[in-house]
């Protein structure tokens, strides 16, 4: 909850920095219709504002999801207890297997070590 509300208030935060941003490129353009100066100061603004918004909202604090089933047998030990499967994190996408594979929670958190090792590597390249 801490994570949504400091996203809420850096965009509130960009939302009002933006608005004199803005106001330069109505103000280029005010010997025109009033609607060439918003058409421009918006398409300016979503050139500058879309990086900004990109790293507030998928900064460091992106979300893991994962999926957990019950009486599943393990894809690495084969021990048949509660199932985890990461299914997306930042560089990681499953949402769309065919065939998950689900873990037990000791190998799940192995595998889970190993994705988020592997998407910190490529990172770094």
């Amino acid at each position: 909850m801490k994570s949504f509300v400091f996203k809420y208030l850096l965009y509130l935060g960009r939302w009002q920095f933006s608005t004199p941003i803005l106001a330069i490129f109505v103000g280029l353009f005010s010997e025109y219709p009033p609607v060439v100066g918003s058409v421009v100061a918006n398409f300016v603004g979503g050139l500058i504002f879309f990086w900004i918004d990109k790293l507030i909202f998928t900064g460091s604090a992106y979300p893991e999801v994962w999926q957990v089933r019950e009486k599943v047998k393990c894809a690495d030990c084969g021990k048949l207890s509660r199932g985890y499967r990461l299914v997306f994190w930042k560089g990681y996408d499953r949402r769309k297997d065919t065939h998950p594979e689900y873990r037990c929670e000791e190998c799940s958190i192995k595998k889970e070590q190993l994705i988020k090792g592997r998407v910190e590597e490529r990172k770094t390249r």
